[in-house]
């Protein structure tokens, strides 16, 4: 199904690679399958890769994801932004504009 383009398996790929079920836990194969579906509009691979970068400490880029699904009614991406302004990750404008 993935390969035929479906942005659901691609997702459910990504999950599978990120936490080892089933295959051998690849964090950058599962942002791979995630990057695919969040190109295709899959709002949870796009919050899924904000993930994906925060792990790996970039910040800034975890953040532009969050936006985006933020802006596609993904509101764990709201949140997220929400405690990442709270830390300094985030700025208070940037979870101004998360929540417009």
């Amino acid at each position: 199904a993935a390969e035929l383009g479906s942005i659901d398996a691609l997702y459910h790929l990504g999950v599978a690679y990120y936490r080892g079920e089933g295959v051998q836990q690849d964090a950058a194969k599962a942002a791979e399958f995630y990057t695919k579906a969040a190109m295709q509009g899959h709002v949870v691979s796009r919050h899924n890769l904000g993930g994906c970068e925060g792990d790996k400490l970039n910040h800034d880029r975890a953040v532009r994801h969050f936006l985006i699904s933020a802006k596609m009614g993904c509101k764990d991406s709201v949140e997220t932004i929400n405690r990442a302004s709270m830390v300094g990750f985030a700025t208070k404008e940037q979870y101004a504009e998360a929540l417009k």
